[in-house]
């Protein structure tokens, strides 16, 4: 282990936090869950520059927890795990000022409620407690070196998004999304399982008992053996991730969440999933991981275009950024299988920009829907007019949701293209077409909320956001662009790591074209 356990220190900082709301008064809450936020990305971003070139692993803990399972405490960070390492910290602090005053008690002392619908069931300090779980749980699992460690946190995770989801979610039928959120959750984690312990019993007939991605990376597996527990593990993920024909809880979900709940799903914890791949599928079964590509990208296609086209003729808001992300998460698995550095690179950078223009979507819909009362997208229109801040920062979102260029989802979208032409031209040809819906979705939503006459119910409820609000969207708009016109330290670090994965899987890629042969 390192003299200083500086991850550790990392991934407990939400939980010390955590405790310090729950012993806390209601009043005091925002503002340790904002504090602990705060000095959570700092010691991120410390620990993210003063990683050295190389790609591997770094800033490595490891001892050993359960003995008898082989189970380690093992961290280690590198460029793909310090890239969500940064987009969890950054993300969750922005939740917290988003929704500042969302759950405080009301004038007779109850409790409140972002939107028309339900009430809140728990007071503010649970909202706050309960975000900075997801993301010690999410830093934990983009840190794990060890399958244990990893799956416990994989499963961990469930516990606190349910209550966010359950707890306070303004949507009549919240009880039911927790639930059928959970259902799946649950289902991916006892599938995984198996696999988990299948890769126990493979490594004491390989003579060491061990859950160690290290250990188990030059672990010789047999075909069928391989291929059964990378189902395990795929299966798992592309319900967290999610993967169409997995996918039908996070519409759902989406719909009956808070905004910060919504952003905390969908912008953090749905990223384990495609992480996962990268990580585990790809690291510890690369045959298996080859030999599933051709069916995986047909799926990632088909997610692709899926949510696209619902995306389009979706009427409530938190529903439509539910559909868009799943054809994003269908580009992030596409690049992630086919296997060129500039895919993979893509795709880990993806992740990163998709959970910025997420975040920047669902919190600027979220202040919409407080005002209005309603998600219904038939109940806006015209809130440019008294509102134009607002409709500016949703325009904003939605342009970077689509990858114009200039903004960082661009560059991540157009790597994956770009390398899925030079390999699989039909599946990017395909993919392609979404670049279409994309722009058709996001404008047609933005034409019915923020143009034509004003209605009534919106002149006499919506006004523009405070000074608060564009203080707490402002670190998503300027990593948009910033990232948008300056990728490179970024892409640079991530490079590093995924030329590493190459290498372990086996793969390398395609020749160029010349004088059209390769």
């Amino acid at each position: 282990m390192t003299t200083a356990p500086w991850l550790t220190v990392l991934a407990l900082l939400p939980t010390v936090g955590a405790i310090v709301v729950l012993l806390g008064s209601s009043a005091a809450a925002k503002f340790v869950a904002l504090a602990t936020s705060l000095v959570t990305v700092v010691l991120a971003v410390v620990l993210t520059v003063s990683l050295r070139g190389g790609g591997g692993m770094q800033l490595v803990e490891d001892a050993m927890w359960i003995r008898p399972l082989g189970a380690h405490y093992a961290l280690g960070l590198d460029g793909i795990g310090a890239t969500l390492v940064l987009l969890a910290s950054i993300v969750t602090p922005v939740v917290v000022l988003a929704t500042w005053s969302d759950y405080d008690r009301t004038p007779d002392g109850g409790l409140s409620t972002v939107a028309a619908g339900e009430t809140a069931r728990y007071d503010s300090k649970i909202f706050y407690a309960l975000v900075l779980a997801v993301q010690t749980c999410a830093l934990y699992l983009f840190l794990a070196t060890d399958v244990f460690l990893f799956y416990v946190f994989f499963e961990v995770v469930l516990v606190p998004m349910y209550f966010l989801i359950g707890g306070f979610g303004p949507g009549a039928r919240r009880s039911y999304a927790a639930a059928k959120f959970l259902i799946f959750g649950l289902l991916g984690g006892f599938v995984m399982l198996a696999s988990v312990i299948g890769l126990y019993v493979a490594s004491a007939d390989a003579g060491k008992a061990s859950y160690l991605l290290s250990d188990l990376s030059g672990l010789t597996l047999g075909t069928g053996q391989e291929r059964w527990l990378f189902l395990g593990f795929m299966f798992a993920f592309a319900i967290k991730a999610p993967l169409v024909p997995l996918h039908s809880w996070l519409p759902d979900a989406a719909e009956q969440s808070s905004p910060g709940g919504a952003t905390m799903m969908v912008g953090i914890m749905d990223k384990i999933g495609t992480f996962g791949m990268i990580r585990f599928c790809l690291g510890l079964f690369p045959e298996a991981s080859q030999w599933a590509t051709p069916v995986v990208m047909v799926l990632a296609v088909i997610s692709i275009l899926y949510g696209a086209i619902l995306a389009i003729g979706s009427k409530n808001l938190m529903r439509f950024v539910a559909y868009t992300s799943i054809s994003h998460f269908g580009f992030i698995v596409l690049g992630i299988f086919v296997l060129t550095r500039q895919t993979l690179t893509g795709s880990t950078f993806y992740m990163l920009n998709h959970g910025l223009s997420t975040a920047a979507l669902f919190l600027v819909a979220g202040y919409l829907v407080k005002r209005r009362g309603s998600a219904n997208i038939d109940d806006f229109g015209g809130v440019q007019k008294v509102a134009p801040v607002a409709a500016g920062l949703l325009l904003f979102a939605g342009l970077s949701t689509l990858s114009l260029p200039g903004l960082s989802s661009f560059v991540s979208e157009f790597m994956v293209l770009a390398g899925t032409f030079g390999k699989h031209p039909a599946y990017g040809a395909v993919a392609t077409l979404a670049i279409v819906l994309a722009a058709l979705y996001i404008l047609l939503m933005y034409q019915r909320t923020m143009t034509g006459p004003v209605r009534p119910a919106v002149a006499d409820r919506v006004t523009d956001v405070t000074v608060r609000e564009r203080v707490a969207i402002a670190p998503l708009v300027v990593l948009i662009l910033l990232l948008g016109v300056y990728p490179k330290p970024v892409l640079s670090m991530i490079e590093q790591s995924t030329t590493l994965l190459q290498t372990s899987v086996g793969v390398s890629d395609p020749a160029p074209l010349v004088g059209g042969t390769r």
